[in-house]
């Protein structure tokens, strides 16, 4: 079954909302989680992606207990592995130097219409 993704972490993602019912022809704005030690970290990585017109929140959510700054960067896209995972790099190779790692995506499921 596992034939249309990639067999790794956003395979399985993407596989569970296809099956859900998903249609992934339909942009939306999905929600990628950047993780930091410190505020002035997560604050100087957030700056970068505003710079670059994205939708940026800054948050002391603690859900990573070493990391306890989440930056949620938004990009309206469609949802595909290449697209999500490229952007996922993209936000390592700036996160990396202050520190910061990847944490997960996600957005919200759009229908196929019947």
């Amino acid at each position: 079954m596992h034939d249309e993704f990639p067999d790794d972490d956003n395979g399985d993602v993407l596989r569970r909302i296809k099956a859900g019912g998903d249609d992934f022809d339909k942009p939306r704005d999905i929600d990628f989680t950047v993780v930091f030690e410190t505020n002035e970290a997560a604050e100087q990585f957030a700056a970068q992606f505003r710079e670059l017109g994205h939708k940026v929140s800054v948050n002391q959510s603690g859900c990573v207990a070493d990391l306890p700054w989440d930056v949620r960067v938004v990009k309206f896209m469609r949802p595909s592995h290449e697209g999500i995972s490229e952007f996922e790099e993209t936000l390592e190779f700036s996160a990396a130097p202050l520190g910061g790692r990847n944490d997960g995506w996600g957005c919200i499921r759009q229908s196929v219409k019947h």
